[in-house]
């Protein structure tokens, strides 16, 4: 090897994928301060709907203090079987974090739409720091929450099923109250911003005991820990969208996880001879909303719109259901238990309410005024 070309090798940033959560295709150094990185991209059973809307690596070696750049590329998909450019555009610049703990938007990107491209240029504090597409929520954060569920009075766990890598699918119970709530997060690995709204509302739940007087809770906090572990993004080990297969029969080998979801919201509504709400929770791009039925729908709507951050893109509207094999899970709970159930749909985007991307703070703040309003008076 050429002196001066060992040298580059050995100047060159180091690009590693190799911890949980994480998530690339490959990395190629052109340069000791240009990298190209292929982000990787899920497909599902049918080997369609390609879904490139997920990455999350560590830098190190980097010069602190000179710039560099990184080229994300492998972004075009599909998604419902139309072709797409792909989910990650100059609209949803990542996030770069020096202890993956405090995340900050990277706002100087260059989106090249003709290949297409995303170009980051960062100029580091440190050597080493970590990029992701949204601040991510790992298995560890969501075992740290659990602990703290568990720990808390008034609060009842059940796993109702394990995932083929043997992680627990959880319910957790809160309260007395005559309405049943029904709350479901995380079933796509990669919006990780749904779980910081399920901490916003647990330590809303815990801090006001009055939220608990007025209706029983039950929380499906992390429908997808395999998926979140390995750097997933909506498919299960099997390639079953966890939100786009509800309507296919149990199945505990390739679908462990609906099987079990759907089996644990039939037992809530036995016990609780009915529900009075259930809503399942969401991450889009550049969209923002809440679907569900008209009359308490428009009056959740108006409240989030007042009382939280909820930055709608349009009116609430119901959906229509989907054609064999496509049912997610609020359409299988409207059908099959009759409940008033609602779709919310939180951007990653720059939102006009907030004047910024949305951080972890305004997730979880989310999460506590939205508790404030589907447990206050009627």
């Amino acid at each position: 090897m050429d002196a001066g070309v060992a040298l580059l090798a050995l100047l060159a940033v180091r690009i590693s994928a190799d911890f949980e959560g994480a998530a690339i295709e490959r990395a190629e150094v052109a340069s000791p301060t240009e990298v190209r990185i292929t982000v990787r991209g899920e497909t599902d059973q049918q080997q369609r709907n390609r879904q490139a809307s997920w990455y999350y690596f560590r830098v190190d070696d980097a010069p602190p203090g000179k710039p560099i750049t990184i080229d994300l590329t492998g972004l075009p998909g599909e998604y419902n079987f139309q072709p797409n450019r792909g989910a990650i555009t100059g609209a949803t610049p990542p996030w770069i974090s020096y202890d993956q703990r405090t995340w900050t938007s990277v706002e100087t990107v260059d989106y090249d739409a003709a290949e297409p491209r995303l170009r980051l240029r960062i100029t580091p504090r440190q050597a080493r720091f970590w990029i992701a597409h949204i601040p991510p929520y790992t298995d560890r954060q969501f075992g740290a929450l659990r602990r703290r569920v568990r720990a808390s009075a008034g609060w009842e766990e059940k796993v109702f099923g394990t995932t083929p890598q043997g992680r627990d699918l959880v319910q957790w119970r809160y309260g007395t109250g005559p309405r049943t709530i029904v709350l479901m997060f995380r079933q796509h690995s990669w919006e990780a911003g749904t779980s910081y709204v399920a901490e916003g509302v647990v330590e809303e739940l815990r801090r006001d005991p009055a939220l608990g007087r007025a209706a029983t809770w039950f929380l499906l906090p992390y429908s997808d820990p395999d998926g979140v572990a390995r750097g997933g993004v909506r498919f299960n080990h099997a390639g079953f969208d966890l939100n786009r297969n509800w309507d296919l029969p149990d199945d505990a080998k390739l679908r462990p996880e609906i099987t079990a979801q759907r089996q644990a919201l039939r037992r809530i509504r036995e016990l609780r001879r009915g529900i009075d709400l259930f809503i399942t929770f969401h991450n889009t791009e550049t969209s923002e909303y809440l679907d569900g039925p008209a009359e308490l729908g428009e009056r959740i709507y108006a409240a989030l719109k007042e009382r939280t951050n909820f930055d709608p893109s349009r009116a609430p509207r119901g959906e229509p259901l989907a054609g064999p094999g496509r049912m997610n899970v609020y359409q299988w709970v409207a059908s099959e238990l009759q409940a008033p159930t609602f779709l919310i749909e939180s951007r990653i985007a720059r939102g006009s309410k907030l004047g910024r991307w949305p951080t972890i703070d305004d997730r979880r703040e989310f999460g506590r005024g939205l508790a404030q309003v589907l447990g206050g008076p009627r």
